[in-house]
């Protein structure tokens, strides 16, 4: 298994993101699941430059596009445009077509251009004018959201939000940190010394050998014992999905890999379930999110197997 190079990437990438080895491990469990991520903070806490870093250190091709109000499906997607020279229509490809794909701020953004991302992050395709495309493997979609109480966002659908495998949040770092960025030992030195720490042969070998991980029949009662809990309970509007099993079974699949285990244990689920699953589910009484210390007060109520 890979525990040593993925800690070996972990650090790399916190010479960047400083103070944040948590957060980077869930990020590279979310990619290495072959999910996507949605990244949820303030403005100015490095949420953007996470996913540069990330997209350097695995060798992948990059591409970032600011979300506005103004945003068009074609600018996303590409679009068609007269050629003179062949009297034809040519597709010209937009922004989509890479294999780390950074949604900024996508909340600023209408449903109608949120919506332009569902075919690409479900099938990792592109349908244009009955034409379908596919899009480079591995592909990875990294969206930031400001909180929803900053002016100028629009709440991404709960189809919208289903297609992120997780949901995190970076914070502000600590003091140690913090000092080191304000005395100029930041993200832009950093990035420009760090070197690929994997080739994109190696990221898709990584994501197959994920996917090979075994999950026993125990752990499995376990994971639709948390489904069933979320379905019954009276404190969630709408419990976790078929899919939403699914992702949290690839995410505690990718977990147990890239800490040196060839099987899943219960304890895997336990890891990644608040940001698996805190995204999907809303409080039943105000139709809100559920604070990650409560969600997993309640989880803590489905027993685990021995």
């Amino acid at each position: 298994m890979m525990t040593q190079e993925f800690e070996e990437i972990v650090n790399t990438i916190s010479s960047v993101i400083l103070g944040k080895k948590p957060q980077i491990r869930l990020a590279l469990t979310c990619f290495f699941a072959r999910g996507h991520l949605l990244i949820e903070d303030f403005p100015g806490i490095g949420k953007t430059t996470l996913a540069k870093v990330l997209a350097k250190c695995m060798g992948l091709k990059f591409q970032r596009m600011q979300f506005t109000a103004d945003l068009l499906p074609g600018d996303i997607l590409g679009m068609s445009v007269f050629d003179q020279n062949t009297s034809r229509f040519c597709f010209h490809a937009g922004p989509i077509f890479t294999q780390v794909f950074l949604a900024d701020e996508i909340n600023r953004a209408t449903p109608k251009s949120q919506s332009a991302l569902l075919e690409a992050m479900e099938e990792e395709q592109v349908t244009f004018e009955g034409e379908t495309r596919a899009l480079e493997s591995p592909f990875f979609v990294i969206a930031t959201q400001n909180p929803l109480e900053q002016a100028g966002t629009f709440l991404l659908p709960e189809s919208q939000m289903d297609r992120f495998l997780m949901r995190i949040e970076l914070g502000y770092p600590d003091r140690k940190a913090e000092k080191k960025i304000l005395k100029g030992e930041g993200a832009d030195q950093a990035m420009a010394a760090i070197d690929c720490c994997m080739s994109q042969s190696d990221v898709i070998r990584v994501q197959k050998q994920v996917d090979q991980v075994h999950s026993s029949d125990i752990f499995l009662a376990y994971l639709q014992d948390l489904l069933g809990f979320t379905r019954r309970s009276p404190e969630f509007q709408i419990g976790l999905s078929p899919r939403a099993g699914l992702s949290l079974s690839r995410a505690a699949k990718a977990w147990a890999f890239l800490h040196g285990r060839d099987h899943t244990l219960p304890e895997d689920l336990q890891h990644i379930l608040p940001w698996v699953a805190g995204h999907r589910l809303r409080s039943a009484q105000d139709l809100t999110g559920i604070p990650r210390d409560r969600l997993m007060e309640l989880f803590s109520r489905v027993p685990v197997p021995v």
